[in-house]
């Protein structure tokens, strides 16, 4: 089961780190202008950042508290907060009537609730 939540939290980890780095580090318009990036209209750059920094902030959160075994129980607080990330992130996409992409932060939701539950 450890193995199996490490995985599920490394692999959670990559994906904040990814789209946490890539909202951080590009522009609005060009995000815009990707395919899936119809959702940064509705924002402000500073608030993409926001997020952006959010997700980089989950991926430290997923991993470094068990891996250094430092208060182990904020990777389970982490998850819930990853958890309401992509709630936001799946009614911005379904208002979007991107359900692919709504399909792909509920597989993301289910991830999270299972490093929650696993790591309390």
């Amino acid at each position: 089961m450890n193995v199996a939540l490490w995985i599920a939290a490394g692999l959670l980890a990559v994906v904040a780190l990814a789209g946490g780095a890539m909202k951080v580090v590009t522009p609005k318009a060009k995000l815009a202008a990707q395919r899936g990036g119809e959702w940064t209209a509705g924002f402000s750059a500073e608030m993409i950042k926001g997020i952006g920094v959010l997700e980089l902030l989950a991926a430290c959160g997923l991993v470094l508290p068990r891996l250094l075994d430092v208060a182990p129980v904020l990777v389970a607080v982490t998850a819930v907060c990853w958890m309401a990330l992509m709630v936001g992130a799946a009614i911005t996409h379904r208002r979007l009537g991107q359900d692919k992409l709504v399909l792909v932060t509920v597989a993301y939701f289910g991830i999270a609730a299972f490093v929650a539950v696993g790591r309390l």
